[in-house]
């Protein structure tokens, strides 16, 4: 994959995060400063998310911990849980915001 492949690969997917947090009303601030997309909570809890061009991963923040999502197989996979992108990010939101959240 080049760089243009994988900011369009990446950029769908932080688009996507933004939606489903819009549609599920919870209270989640997201933020895209250049490269990373901060989604902020009502208790000041942060996941930062950002784009790794050199390593073409997408790199996820939060209080469990820092993990790496490579593109393999269509799909944004964690290094470290084998867990998918998206379902790694409504987790952790779930932690974060300590509650369950409705996910559309």
């Amino acid at each position: 994959m080049n760089n243009t492949e994988f900011h369009e690969l990446v950029d769908e997917k932080l688009q996507l995060i933004e939606d489903m947090i819009d549609d599920s009303g919870a209270d989640i601030e997201p933020v895209i400063t250049g490269n990373v997309l901060t989604l902020e909570f009502e208790n000041r809890s942060q996941i930062v998310i950002n784009k790794q061009e050199p390593m073409h991963e997408i790199w996820l923040a939060s209080k469990s911990g820092g993990f790496h999502f490579a593109y393999t197989d269509e799909k944004w996979t964690c290094s470290k849980t084998g867990m998918e992108f998206i379902e790694m990010v409504k987790e952790e939101c779930q932690k974060h915001a300590d509650e369950e959240i409705e996910w559309v």
